[in-house]
């Protein structure tokens, strides 16, 4: 695993964000969900670093970053800190939460984005309409919202599995990786404290102004108004394509490193 050690911080106007940042080459940002840190993509970072810039951030409030104290947009972030380090335009990966921050960032600062590739994600407004997806989102609030985090811990982790697997058909070392990951997220904040994140809204009007390549990448076991969602984001931006990871459900790049990261360097290679 990364060490802290590692990582080098940018004072932002609301504390520091964490970030890694190795290797030469084009910059490829990498972008993780929620309630995770950038050690999502230790199976990623070696990969892309061969022959790339990788930049894996911490967002904000989750690992080694600071929690808000007024409010934000995840976009404005990722923008200042590829400012601040020159690193733009870039290509984005992201995953799920990191996903949509990949595209509010094409929508909203388009000049530091080359590329971007979506791994079990859609806009950032997308609402879940699979009946067994809503009930786990409303689960995972109730639980994270009532300071129950061994409730809440239960349900992320079958986010791993799925709509149609348990997390118990999930490799360990996987769920072993996301429990440390999130409970160090967790550990950082408090039952009920404010919400400062300001959601961007109407994206979908959006997206079809994204005239840069974009690629969904999703597991076949995702859930299915997510899949559907990430065909059209890719049918409706300029210069979009769809890849189905099969065997895999919310986290293609945890359960099959190798071929999520083929499929990545196949498109680094395209911009």
């Amino acid at each position: 695993m990364t060490a802290a050690s590692e990582l080098s911080f940018f004072a932002s106007a609301d504390g520091d964000i964490a970030y890694l940042d190795i290797g030469t080459g084009d910059p490829v940002v990498l972008l993780h969900s929620g309630y995770v840190d950038h050690r999502l993509f230790e199976a990623q970072i070696p990969v892309l670093a061969a022959d790339h810039r990788v930049i894996a951030v911490d967002a904000r409030g989750h690992g080694w970053t600071a929690n808000a104290t007024q409010p934000f947009r995840w976009a404005d972030d990722l923008a200042a800190l590829l400012r601040h380090l020159d690193a733009g335009p870039a290509a984005l990966v992201g995953v799920c939460m990191g996903g949509a921050i990949a595209g509010d960032t094409a929508i909203e600062y388009p000049e530091l984005v080359r590329g971007i590739v979506l791994s079990g994600a859609s806009v950032s407004d997308f609402e879940h309409t699979h009946e067994v997806s809503r009930q786990v989102v409303a689960e995972s609030q109730r639980t994270l919202y009532s300071g129950d985090i061994d409730g809440w811990l239960k349900v992320f982790l079958g986010i791993a599995g799925g709509p149609f697997r348990s997390s118990d058909e999930v490799d360990p070392r996987i769920l072993d990786h996301l429990r440390e990951m999130a409970l160090h997220t967790v550990a950082k904040h408090a039952p009920g404290e404010r919400n400062w994140h300001v959601p961007m809204t109407d994206t979908w009007a959006r997206v079809p102004k994204i005239d840069v390549p974009v690629l969904t990448v999703n597991g076949t076991l995702d859930s299915p108004d997510l899949l559907a969602d990430a065909e059209r984001y890719a049918g409706t931006a300029q210069n979009g394509r769809s890849v189905l990871v099969e065997g895999t459900s919310h986290y293609p790049n945890l359960e099959k490193p190798e071929e999520f990261n083929a499929i990545v360097l196949d498109f680094l290679r395209s911009l």
